[in-house]
């Protein structure tokens, strides 16, 4: 890499490292007035609640990489247009083309970090989250109103990591539960076994139940039924989420790569439409690309504005940001719903960038 290119490096990685400290602080600052907020509020431990928006750092460092990237490179290279060094670049025969190869070959670094996040970190996180979150429930339930339906009648459903979903009617003080019902869940396919009891507790990785009964279904329909007055039930990590967008588990983006694409076979297998499901596969891939899309869009426009004697500030990086944010957003619940095929919901956003960037380089070059 040349004098030039790592010259312009040296302008966009202090601002790519500000600018990721102030997306990552908005995104945890909303995580804290949607959920660390309310928790705290009502009694939460709040070393609990402080390992919980910890955990939620890794989510948020990835969300913040590809933005980061774009907004830093916006005011980079609007500061050397500004300054009047692209032009002496220029001046000396270095063709406006040489732009692109240290911000594409760092988009190409921050796409690997941001994949590498979101397979390596953000899962094991997520995890460990719902984990913090049920010894938050566990501690006080008051915290998420345990037993009380919300205002379309629904309660709080546990789960762990055997696909069984655990709902309670309610949590007393000390972890005794009362009006319990597991429900051991089939991708794409009624439930296997339901257990039902009047009280319960759980004790490390073991559910003791009082009075209850066991009722094994195939096919949809029972085929045994079992009354207990108290039994054991193994589980494996129980968890429970404060995001009601999420259910009773971790979303479908969280999970790895390995295990999406399990769950992705089995439904095409069944033909069971699982668009969130599908929507979050592509985007595994399409967000960490979406470094390399808004990398090009950004030295595109910077190319557009220097030869147009346009001028990029900080406002407009900002705005450029949001914008592209939002039409992320947009795509995506557009998929979840399946109101777009999922590989067009995922990849949109960047393929609109893509071609953004295209069409300002062809219009700088017509003049």
């Amino acid at each position: 890499m040349g004098r030039f290119e790592r010259y312009v490096l040296e302008e966009i990685i202090p601002a790519l490292i500000g600018a990721l400290v102030i997306v990552i602080l908005l995104l945890v600052l909303a995580s804290l007035q949607e959920v660390i907020a309310p928790l705290l509020a009502k009694g939460a431990n709040p070393v609990l609640v402080a390992r919980l928006l910890a955990l939620n750092i890794p989510w948020a460092v990835a969300q913040a990489l590809p933005l980061a990237l774009m907004f830093a490179t916006l005011l980079g290279l609007s500061r050397l247009a500004s300054d009047s060094e692209i032009k002496g670049a220029l001046a000396g025969g270095i063709p406006v083309s040489r732009l692109f190869v240290p911000v594409m070959w760092l988009a190409l670094g921050v796409a690997a970090l941001s994949f590498a996040i979101g397979e390596g970190l953000i899962p094991r996180a997520k995890v460990e989250a719902q984990k913090v979150q049920r010894e938050i429930v566990f501690d006080n339930p008051r915290v998420i109103g345990l037993g009380a339906a919300d205002s379309q009648g629904r309660r709080l459903v546990l789960t762990d990591a055997l696909n069984r979903a655990i709902s309670v009617d309610k949590l007393l003080e000390g972890g005794e539960m009362q009006g319990l019902q597991i429900v051991t869940m089939q991708p794409a396919q009624p439930p296997r076994e339901v257990v039902t009891a009047e009280r319960g507790k759980l004790n490390g990785n073991v559910l003791e139940l009082q009075n209850g009964q066991r009722i094994s279904y195939q096919n949809g329909r029972p085929i045994t039924v079992l009354t207990f007055k108290s039994g054991t039930l193994p589980v494996q990590d129980v968890q429970a989420s404060f995001d009601p967008s999420a259910g009773s588990g971790i979303k479908p983006i969280d999970l790895p790569l390995s295990t999406l694409l399990e769950h992705t076979r089995t439904y095409r297998a069944q033909h069971v439409p699982a668009p969130a499901e599908f929507t979050a596969l592509h985007r595994k891939f399409a967000e960490p690309l979406a470094a390399l899309a808004l990398a090009f869009f950004s030295v595109s426009l910077a190319v557009f504005t220097f030869r147009r004697g346009l001028s990029l500030g900080f406002t407009w990086a900002i705005l450029l940001a949001f914008a592209y944010y939002a039409t992320w957003s947009v795509f995506r619940v557009m998929g979840e719903n399946a109101a777009l095929p999922a590989v067009i919901a995922a990849y949109s956003p960047d393929l609109i960038a893509l071609l953004a960037g295209a069409g300002l380089l062809w219009w700088s070059s017509r003049r």
